[in-house]
């Protein structure tokens, strides 16, 4: 089962979506609404198959307008068809259909035509059969009808009023079968070669070499089309005027060769416009030109022909497949786009970016509808009306159906991986062709490192859940603050924060951007605050280091475990530099400080020599940036009350989050609301320097019992071995003891810079 998993689990998109678009699509079709774009496609087939060899068994004698003008009268007389019938019967053709309603006489000449209707035993006369009695019928001939040489030529309209099936019979209101006008004169062709119906079953049937079976309601891509009578799906030869024909004076003024109607099928019908006998066919409609209407009679020639072809030549009739056969047509289809897209979507960031694989990609896409129109061409070709509008609908579909779902999967991931990850470091894995390689490439980023002063400390005093409370909460300020100046954030580290400007993407402006978010950050802060001791908590204080260098960006890793990161010395740097901020500090290098321009606002400068750093380093205290940000870090007097007693306490340094075993006495003199002036008693060859991280251990009672009070050196102080401190970390106890102890000493006017 799980072998099984492993096979179908990548391809469930397809397995979902084209079970699913084939069913709605094919549940479209039951209903209806794709019939008439199924019509159009058949008639659009029809058009364009080749021309096909006229069939010379077939000729037409038509009544037109100049024959009316030379006969001298709109209703032609008897005596004109009893004369023309004359002529015709006298050249031997197999059949004469008349196409023309003889049910009442015209004189002169009507004893004549009816003396010639009993004489002419190939002549078909018509008679409407499908209709309402007396309104909407015709009756035939009476001499002929006593004969039973009388075929119906009713014609079956679409709602499209085209004209695509025929009638082989019809039963009649008295309940009698009446074949066709092209049946019967087919059969009439068919005598003579020893041709006749054989019955199979019932409304099947052999005519010469080719079964017939009777049209169906839901037949090619008709739904619930009404099937009375014994129809078929006709399959003209061509356009108007594909059968050979004369006019009617042609033939009584002897202007035809004396053997023109041997052994052929005559149709007289008329063909002028004013006798209104037109119809739309499949052939009627055209994109470059008016619809081309079809004269009655060479519909029923083309019935004829088409029972005579498929009797004798095998010409297919037009058939479809079963329901379920097309069904599974539709679902194939439907499996063609939605695999076709799913394989190329799930390597998008390939084929967007390699013009081999688009063009592959549109070369598939193209020769699978090539492939469709095709195959459903070539198939109509030998007479068979397979779903082309459903097939592409589905196909269509489904390719459809699979981009919006890996779109939206493509959204999933992206807002997935968008809680660890910024939307461009996702965008560069998802969407670039190297992005998922591991490796890099050298480049010059700037880097923000941020990290909450003390915050460890803190954190030993809470409950896992509230640690995870705070973080998330100040993380979350953070991120968003991150994301409106376009920053890259590449690592959570606990309270700590590793964001890059100028990777993935480069900018001209990224040092600039990364010290406008450094000061929308600390300024952030004021909110985080507020929230925190909402929840009975110590305001929080964070640090900022940037600084602008050359690194390795990109995928850093092995196949199984990768990330998105950055490698090189200018990281390690920026650690450096952070390390020496206070609370609601931020410092930046000399090289961020360049490439930012003008528009920082900086205060006092330092030089500094880092660990691991070979040279010595020039670092800034950025207290704003100008335009277009306009922002600045608000500015505190720092005063400091001179304690009625000091504090004795020993100091010890911290390097490298290490506290040294060594420690040296000193004694706090004055203390402020963030630190305090100590002064220091250093043994022989032992210095402190501004930015130094020290360890202080109270001696008195009240305080000897809190080990984790920790300073940064801010600067020396004018007396010798002094120096004013900044507390960077203590318990809420520490902070409520040095205030009181605060209190209680004498105010003074000295105060420095915060």
């Amino acid at each position: 089962m799980k072998q099984w998993q492993q096979f179908f689990w990548p391809w469930r998109g397809v397995l979902i979506i084209t079970p699913s678009v084939a069913g709605a699509v094919i549940l479209l079709r039951c209903i209806g609404l794709l019939q008439s774009w199924e019509w159009a496609a058949f008639d659009q087939y029809m058009r364009l198959r080749p021309p096909e060899v006229p069939d010379n068994r077939i000729v037409i004698v038509g009544l037109d307008e100049d024959d009316v003008s030379e006969i001298g009268q709109a209703i032609v007389p008897d005596q004109v068809y009893a004369d023309l019938l004359e002529k015709l019967r006298s050249q031997s053709p197999r059949a004469i259909g008349l196409d023309i309603y003889r049910d009442l006489p015209v004189e002169p000449g009507h004893a004549e035509l009816i003396e010639i209707f009993k004489t002419t035993p190939q002549l078909v006369g018509i008679q409407k059969v499908v209709g309402e009695a007396g309104r909407e019928t015709v009756s035939p001939p009476p001499a002929l009808a006593e004969l039973g040489q009388v075929g119906a030529n009713d014609v079956i309209t679409d709602a499209d009023n085209t004209i695509r099936r025929g009638l082989l019979s019809v039963q009649s209101a008295k309940g009698e079968t009446v074949y066709s006008l092209g049946l019967y004169l087919a059969l009439l062709y068919l005598e003579a070669e020893g041709i006749g119906p054989e019955m199979v079953a019932e409304d099947t049937w052999w005519l010469g070499k080719t079964l017939f079976t009777p049209f169906e309601a839901n037949d090619g891509g008709y739904v619930r089309a009404d099937a009375n009578g014994y129809q078929q799906l006709i399959n003209y030869r061509g356009p108007s005027h594909t059968f050979e024909r004369v006019s009617m004076m042609d033939v009584l003024n002897d202007d035809i060769p004396p053997d023109w109607a041997t052994d052929r099928v005559v149709l007289i019908g008329a063909i002028g416009e004013s006798f209104q006998d037109t119809v739309f066919t499949p052939h009627s409609s055209s994109l470059l030109s008016l619809p081309e209407p079809m004269n009655g009679v060479e519909v029923h020639a083309n019935l004829t022909s088409q029972f005579i072809s498929a009797a004798l030549d095998e010409r297919p009739l037009i058939s479809s497949w079963p329901e379920p056969l097309e069904w599974g047509w539709i679902l194939l289809w439907s499996g063609a786009g939605a695999i076709v897209v799913w394989h190329f979507g799930k390597t998008g960031h390939k084929t967007r970016h390699n013009p081999f694989k688009r063009w592959q990609q549109e070369g598939m896409i193209a020769g699978g509808l090539a492939t469709l129109l095709g195959s459903t061409y070539i198939a109509f070709l030998q007479g068979w009306w397979l779903p082309v509008i459903p097939a592409l609908i589905a196909s269509a579909g489904s390719a459809t159906a699979v981009t919006a779902y890996l779109a939206h999967s493509a959204g999933d991931i992206r807002r997935t991986f968008g809680r660890y990850l910024s939307d461009e470091i996702v965008t560069t894995l998802l969407e670039n062709p190297e992005g998922q390689k591991l490796g890099g490439e050298r480049r010059l980023i700037t880097i923000l490192t941020s990290d909450l002063r003390g915050f460890t400390a803190t954190s030993e005093r809470l409950s896992p859940e509230m640690v995870i409370k705070v973080l998330n909460f100040y993380l979350g300020c953070m991120a968003e603050v991150i994301t409106r100046h376009n920053g890259t954030i590449d690592e959570f580290m606990g309270d700590g924060i590793l964001i890059l400007f100028g990777a993935p993407i480069r900018r001209q402006d990224d040092a600039l951007r990364a010290i406008a978010c450094a000061v929308d950050m600390q300024l952030a802060m004021e909110k985080v605050n507020k929230t925190v001791e909402e929840w009975g908590l110590s305001p929080l204080e964070m640090g900022i280091g940037v600084h602008t260098g050359e690194v390795v960006v990109g995928n850093i890793g092995s196949e199984k475990r990768a990330k998105y990161g950055v490698v090189g010395s200018p990281v390690n740097l920026t650690y450096r530099i952070e390390s020496f901020t206070t609370g609601g500090q931020i410092l930046i290098s000399e090289e961020t400080f360049r490439a930012a321009g003008n528009s920082v606002q900086v205060g006092q400068s330092q030089t500094v020599t880092p660990k691991g750093i070979a040279h010595p380093l020039d670092i800034y205290e950025v207290t704003g940036i100008g335009a277009p940000y306009d922002l600045a870090l608000p500015q505190q007097n720092e005063t400091f009350s001179p304690l009625a007693a000091a504090l004795p306490i020993r100091l010890s340094l911290v390097e490298a989050k290490q506290v040294s075993s060594e420690s040296f006495p000193g004694q706090v003199i004055s203390l402020s609301e963030k630190g305090a002036l100590v002064e220091v008693v250093l043994p022989e060859g032992k210095t402190i320097a501004p930015l130094n991280n020290l360890k202080i251990a109270f001696l008195s009672v009240a305080l000897a019992t809190d080990d984790n009070v920790y300073v940064k050196v801010r600067k020396k102080a004018e007396k010798t071995h002094q120096f004013y401190l900044t507390f960077t970390a203590m318990s809420p106890e520490t902070e409520v003891t040095l205030n009181n102890i605060k209190s209680g000493g004498q105010s003074t006017n000295s105060s420095v810079a915060a």
